[in-house]
């Protein structure tokens, strides 16, 4: 659970790379070094090819969880303010478990209704500003976004890969950034010429810790855990994202978002306790067998 909590985490210090130390107005190219290079990487090193379904599978996935995510993300990014954005996108696990109900077979409880419901009120809290604006094409894309990775995150448990964790990640970067690479080309044009070594030191973040490194967790993480669970961890983001621009960039943190913070780890726990009783009910059921 914490090694795959460490993925958005990680994912939460993406907003001030990308503001300090990426050249302005190019998102889909941040999205495509963030990818491609990174998928590249680990199926040169893994030195694994997808065999029978998962040539179609590692596509599909990629397209859900690296292409068509990073590219809705930036178009929300650019037309929302954050707190819109990322409040839209804390429906993530609800629609992650509506999704496992029909895909996975499990079971979607009260409990997990009111914890998705704590967790938009906390992120909303944390980041959601009186005086936030709404653009419908916005909108459209933060649900979308939010759509794509839910639907991702669970396909990802039901399509449960025998290769290596971080072959199974290389593939999906590798379609993902190949599925990115002509739309950042058409709508960008050609990379800039010049980058500076902060650029070049912010790409390098953004693809070996933000994708190669988090991404191998992320997807680990979804096979050993619940697809739910998962995805409420994903709720972590806009936490850290917080605290980093507090500590690193110098951002006010108001008592509100404080309180938005204890929230969202309130909904995390409520999450995760409902498979307790359930385990200690196997436990008790294993002990009585044996006796």
């Amino acid at each position: 659970m914490f090694l795959t909590a460490l993925a958005p985490a990680i994912w939460g210090t993406t907003y001030a790379v990308t503001t300090e130390f990426l050249p302005p107005g190019r998102p889909l190219l941040a999205a495509v070094v963030r990818a491609l290079p990174a998928g590249l990487v680990l199926v040169a090193v893994t030195r694994r090819l997808p065999k029978g379904d998962w040539w179609w599978r590692a596509l599909v996935l990629g397209a859900l969880n690296i292409g068509a995510f990073f590219a809705l993300l930036f178009v929300a990014a650019y037309r929302l303010p954050g707190g819109v954005a990322a409040t839209i996108g804390a429906v993530q696990p609800l629609l992650a478990a509506g999704l496992s109900t029909g895909l996975l077979g499990e079971r979607l409880s009260l409990r997990t209704v009111i914890a998705g419901a704590v967790g938009v009120a906390g992120v909303s809290l944390l980041v959601l500003r009186a005086d936030a604006r709404l653009d419908g094409i916005g909108v459209a894309a933060a649900v979308g976004g939010a759509v794509v990775m839910a639907t991702g995150v669970v396909l990802s448990k039901r399509w449960a890969s025998s290769a290596p964790p971080l072959a199974a990640t290389g593939w999906q970067l590798v379609a993902g950034g190949v599925l990115l690479l002509p739309v950042a080309l058409v709508v960008e044009g050609a990379p800039p010429t010049s980058l500076t070594a902060a650029n070049l030191a912010g790409y390098g973040y953004l693809a070996v810790v933000g994708s190669a490194f988090a991404y191998v967790l992320w997807f680990r993480g979804i096979q050993a855990l619940p697809a739910t669970d998962v995805t409420f961890l994903g709720l972590l983001s806009p936490v850290v994202a917080t605290v980093v621009g507090w500590l690193a960039l110098g951002q006010s943190l108001t008592v509100a978002q404080g309180l938005g913070g204890l929230v969202v780890l309130g909904a995390l726990v409520l999450a995760q306790a409902q498979f307790k009783p359930r385990q200690l009910g196997t436990r008790r059921l294993a002990r009585t067998q044996r006796s």
